[in-house]
Order: C-alpha cells, then sequence, then structure tokens
C-alpha cells in the first residue's frame, strides 16, 4: 500500500469510525486506535484495510507504545486527527464524582496533549518533515450547556492546544486545526431527539446533522497542501441552539 498515514484516535464508533472510513476512501493508509480491539476490528471491517492499535490515550506508556509501533511500520504520520474523548452527567458541577472528572480530563484533554506531543516529535524526526494535527474540539468551547463545566473546560483546553501548535509548527511544517461540532448524528448525541436541558431551564429536542457533513469537512482540512490551513471550522446543525446560548 502507498499513501499517506493518519492516525485516528477514538476510531472504534462515532465520528472517529465515520473520519477513518472517510479518510481511507481518500487514500490515506489508516491506524486505527482506542480501547477495544473489537470495536477498533468493526471500524476496520467496514473500511476493508487499516491497522488495529488499540491504546489508551490516557496513559503515557501506552501512547509511546503506539507512536512507537506507527513509526516502525510506515516510517512516518502525516495526520492525526485528535479525536479520543468523553462527556460527564450533566448534573451540577458538585455532584460530578471526582473520579469521572478525573476520567473526563485524563482522556479529554491529557490523552489529546500525549497524542500531539507524540506526533509533534514523529513529524519532527521523519523525512520530509511535516504534517498536520487535527482536534476535534467542540462548540461548547463557544457556548456552553447547562451543567457541563467538565466538558466545556476540556474542550477550551483542546483550543489553546491548537492555537499553540500552530504557532509552535511552523518550524518545521507542522499544521494545526480544529473542527468544532455541533449535534452530528452520532450515538452520543442521540438525547438530542428527545430533548435536551436548555439554558432557560426547559427541555427542548434540537435538530442534528448527518455525520457525513463532518466526514467531508475532516477529509477537506487534511487535503491542503502544507501552505494553506483552516485553523478552526464549525460544522453545526443550523437550527441548534447555540447562538443564544452565549
Amino acid at each position: 500500500m502507498s499513501g499517506p498515514v493518519a492516525l485516528i484516535t477514538g476510531a472504534g464508533s462515532g465520528i472517529g469510525r465515520a473520519v477513518a472510513i472517510g479518510l481511507a476512501k481518500a487514500g490515506y493508509r489508516v491506524v486505527l486506535t482506542g480501547r477495544r480491539r473489537d470495536a477498533l476490528e468493526a471500524t476496520q471491517g467496514l473500511i476493508g484495510e487499516g491497522r488495529v492499535m488499540p491504546t489508551d490515550v490516557a496513559d503515557e506508556a501506552s501512547v509511546t507504545a503506539l507512536f512507537d509501533d506507527v513509526e516502525a511500520e510506515f516510517g512516518r504520520l502525516d495526520l492525526l486527527f485528535n479525536n479520543a474523548g468523553r462527556s460527564a452527567p450533566a448534573v451540577p458541577l458538585d455532584e460530578v464524582s471526582v473520579s469521572d472528572l478525573r476520567n473526563l480530563i485524563d482522556i479529554n484533554v491529557f490523552g489529546a496533549f500525549l497524542c500531539a506531543r507524540s506526533a509533534f516529535g514523529l513529524m519532527r524526526r521523519q523525512s520530509p518533515q511535516g504534517g498536520r494535527i487535527i482536534n476535534n474540539g467542540s462548540v461548547s468551547a463557544y457556548g456552553p450547556r447547562p451543567f457541563s463545566a467538565p466538558y466545556t473546560a476540556s474542550k477550551h483546553a483542546i483550543t489553546g492546544l491548537t492555537k499553540s501548535l500552530i504557532l509552535d509548527g511552523r518550524a518545521w511544517g507542522i499544521t494545526a486545526s480544529q473542527i468544532d461540532i455541533g449535534n452530528a448524528i452520532t450515538d452520543m448525541s442521540a438525547k438530542m431527539e428527545t430533548g435536551v436541558l436548555q439554558a432557560d431551564g426547559g427541555l427542548k429536542p434540537e435538530p442534528r446533522i448527518d455525520v457525513a457533513h463532518v466526514v467531508t469537512t475532516v477529509v477537506h482540512m487534511a487535503s491542503l497542501p502544507p501552505e494553506a490551513n483552516m485553523p478552526f471550522v464549525t460544522v453545526m446543525a443550523t437550527g441548534m441552539p447555540l447562538y443564544g446560548r452565549g
């Protein structure tokens, strides 16, 4: 096989799975990572190819081993889709358990930093140098939902990471960008159809968009030449009440 190499975290379901399939169709050699081998192998089966490398992104040794394996097998990494993440229960902050809070920060923030750190190092070492890191942010970084402090704070951290990578990667041809997604149709957003808590205290269903629109956007961002970048992109359901939350 030939073609650029893309690593997708959280590739066993939802947006990660859909983007992995889209990148494979666009000619990328895809590396699928996440915690559950069975889910990754299901994604691999939908693609018909791809390398499965189970990893806990919140564990330093696991992430180091992942990127060592990518470098050993492919010699380089052209794209990291830094996607793995989780949410927390929508309850007042004092009701969020410390274990839930710690786990969310470990995955959404520390895990994203570990993967970006390893990707940055590999992209500096490889020849030719350079590559692209696309972080999965959230519209919550612009306007939080009620009782979303842990998740919202984690996505603000991702925005800071993206901005710093944009600056720090220039010397080595490393480009960074972020996609902020609002209400794509995945299992995680299923509750939108029955009603979610709004800022006025009421419950209201919200529109959702086909995850294909997210895939198209990520593939386009990834396909840009090194001299071009889309630093921040928002893809959302037109009728969702984001503008009105902030």
